[in-house]
């Protein structure tokens, strides 16, 4: 299960993925009239045009560089298991409905599904979401199969891995300064966050309004030089940041002093 993509780098296809995307109540999570306003009247009839463009800087031969690395991803799992392998977008096709009829006609007697969000972190408008439309989906058709989900997997060890190694070859080379830059979450959302939210989750961090992140350089191998790496979320928290001297801080919630991601970044293109 993942995020989603426009059929097409068209305005008219992105129009309609934004559409249905920021429609969605766990992403803009206002009231259903004020969230049509806003999107149908403000932000899709201004975005959409803007968006296509830049999904045409990024589209392959093959189509849609999200749904053509998912597809890989899911060849490669169907290669490890014997039981059929499909894949959903929240958002846009294949839809949730259509992977479970793929699975159907492969497998017509499955007794179980196992959906893995593929979100590493739990969010409201993100893994929240996904599960939850898979379910009302299961609901709605009234299947016959079971349906359970993989949990959110930030802390697994061989994800950790994964990011580990991948990030390893860059830390060889001369370097001044390693920015992590993250999505921002509204802080809404965490207060709107589920006690299943929590569990899945590290419940002090939660809190916080920030999943554990910092394992990919503190619970690996992995370890750039002291004091010499940072963080910032983009979107919402452009402007804050956290400094690896004193652990993660949020404006507002953290005395830990912090620098911006304008500093960051303007010193970052100087020793470019």
């Amino acid at each position: 299960m993942n995020l989603g993509s426009p059929d097409s780098t068209s305005t008219r296809d992105v129009h309609r993925y934004l559409m249905e995307f920021l429609m969605d109540e766990r992403v803009i999570d206002y009231p259903w009239l004020l969230r049509k306003i806003l999107v149908r009247g403000i932000i899709v009839p201004f975005r959409a045009a803007k968006s296509a463009e830049a999904y045409q800087t990024i589209w392959t031969k093959e189509g849609s560089p999200l749904i053509v690395l998912t597809r890989q991803l899911q060849q490669a799992l169907q290669q490890k298991v014997d039981a059929p392998v499909e894949i959903a977008m929240r958002y846009g096709r294949p839809s949730m409905e259509e992977a479970f009829e793929q699975l159907k006609k492969r497998a017509p007697e499955m007794e179980d599904v196992i959906a893995v969000p593929l979100y590493p972190h739990y969010a409201m408008a993100s893994y929240e979401t996904a599960v939850e439309e898979a379910r009302e989906v299961h609901r709605k058709k009234k299947y016959g199969f079971g349906l359970r989900f993989v949990p959110p997997f930030y802390n697994e060890k061989h994800y950790l891995h994964a990011l580990s190694e991948h990030i390893r070859p860059w830390l060889d080379r001369d370097y001044d300064h390693i920015l992590f830059s993250y999505h921002g979450v509204p802080g809404r959302h965490i207060k709107k966050a589920t006690r299943q939210a929590a569990i899945a989750c590290n419940p002090p961090i939660v809190a916080k309004g920030h999943p554990p992140r910092t394992r990919i350089v503190t619970g690996t191998s992995v370890s750039p030089r002291p004091a010499n790496w940072s963080g910032c979320w983009i979107s919402r928290q452009i402007n804050t940041a956290f400094r690896s001297n004193h652990g993660w801080a949020r404006a507002g919630w953290n005395p830990s002093p912090i620098f911006g991601w304008r500093k960051c970044r303007a010193k970052a293109l100087k020793n470019y």
